[in-house]
């Protein structure tokens, strides 16, 4: 990797270190502290909701500054010290007001970063994911340890192990602080013109669908192989499964971007993300067949993020309008997708457990595939007329 791409690397180390420790655990946390499933479900639809409204609001905020890096330092402190209010409050209205606060800002800053980065790659955007692979291997890291931790060190050890991770996106972050603004857009380019480019809505429906499909996952996967019989130990290595397949797809990705395209590589992706479902819901218990169904993380998550990337860039070749795709982008999927998947989870986890949930995100997968083809299809028949 070249050294000027060293910085971007190290942020996202960092940025999916927590995340590796939120989003496997923090479930677990919950439950041990009293709490039930729709519980469980209200801390990640908090968490989806601040991709709603932050980022899109935090892209204009940063479009308007000429120092953009002031802005992702300043949101990356603020997570930080956020989360350590859940060392003081983990019960009644505080807790979900600290998920609340923690989510705007966390969430906030990954889009500007996101484009922070493609506007650095410039031509060079086929190489996004040996960046973000390093993403890949801090999420790989904790997620995998971390189970065993905490059946040693307890619960509420959880809060204490992601800390550091925040503060080094704050480190991070502060290496980007003088990184110059970006042309700003011009004024007769308002917000929606990027919901109306050519191609744009589509893609916004197809990662709604697929962020629904991953609710189950990311709210109940932990907990659902718990319940059929897997100890932290093996919840953590079926997690680093995923991840190890994850981060050898982001090494890969330059290359299947390249040969087939993004349109053909997010429908390869969309079809395995199904496949993917059915296998956890209906073989939970075994070891096997979950380990098997980790290995689709590769293609359901890091080819597919990587094509979506690609396809942003085709979409938005001026990168003036990069930040603010990247949010609206953020917002359409991990934030809408992200809330409905959660409750979506939740509710199917109370009537019917994990086997329910993970059904329906089958479901949400194959319906987003079939947007996807529609959508090329109907582009194909207008380029031939």
């Amino acid at each position: 990797m070249p050294a000027e791409f060293r910085r971007y690397a190290l942020f996202y180390l960092g940025y999916f270190g927590a995340l590796g420790a939120y989003t496997p655990y923090i479930g677990r946390w919950v439950t041990s502290h009293g709490h039930g499933g729709y519980a469980v479900g209200a801390m990640l639809a908090l968490w989806y909701g601040g991709r709603i409204l932050a980022p899109p609001t935090w892209a204009r905020w940063v479009g308007r500054s000429p120092r953009p890096g002031h802005w992702l330092v300043g949101g990356c402190l603020l997570a930080l010290l956020i989360f350590a209010g859940f060392l003081r409050y983990d019960q009644g209205l505080a807790l979900f007001a600290v998920m609340g606060l923690f989510a705007v800002f966390f969430n906030a800053v990954m889009p500007q970063f996101e484009a922070m980065t493609l506007n650095a790659l410039g031509a060079r955007n086929h190489d996004y994911g040996q960046i973000r692979m390093w993403g890949s291997i801090g999420f790989l890291l904790v997620a995998a340890s971390y189970g065993w931790l905490l059946d040693r060190l307890g619960d509420d050890a959880f809060v204490w192990l992601t800390l550091p991770w925040l503060a080094l996106t704050v480190v991070a972050a502060w290496l980007h602080r003088a990184d110059p603004a970006q042309p700003p857009a011009p004024a007769d380019a308002p917000r929606e013109a990027l919901w109306r480019r050519p191609g744009m809505r589509p893609l916004l429906v197809t990662v709604l669908l697929t962020q629904l499909g991953f609710g189950p996952f990311y709210v109940f996967y932990t907990l659902h192989l718990q319940a059929q019989g897997h100890d932290g130990f093996a919840v953590g290595l079926l997690w680093a499964i995923g991840v190890l397949c994850e981060i050898a797809m982001f090494w890969q990705a330059p290359r299947l971007v390249q040969r087939f395209g993004a349109q053909r590589l997010l429908a390869a992706c969309m079809l395995a993300t199904a496949v993917r479902w059915t296998i956890v819901a209906a073989f939970a218990d075994s070891f096997a067949w979950m380990a098997l169904a980790q290995t689709g993380h590769s293609l359901s998550f890091a080819a597919f993020h990587a094509g979506c990337m690609r396809r942003m860039a085709e979409l938005f070749p001026v990168r003036r309008d990069m930040a603010a795709a990247q949010g609206l982008l953020s917002a359409f999927s991990s934030g809408i997708g992200g809330v409905l998947g959660a409750g979506m989870a939740a509710l199917a986890w109370q009537l019917g457990s994990g086997a329910l949930a993970f059904g329906a995100g089958t479901v949400c997968a194959l319906a987003a595939l079939a947007v996807h083809l529609s959508a090329q299809r109907r582009r194909g028949t207008e380029a031939a007329a």
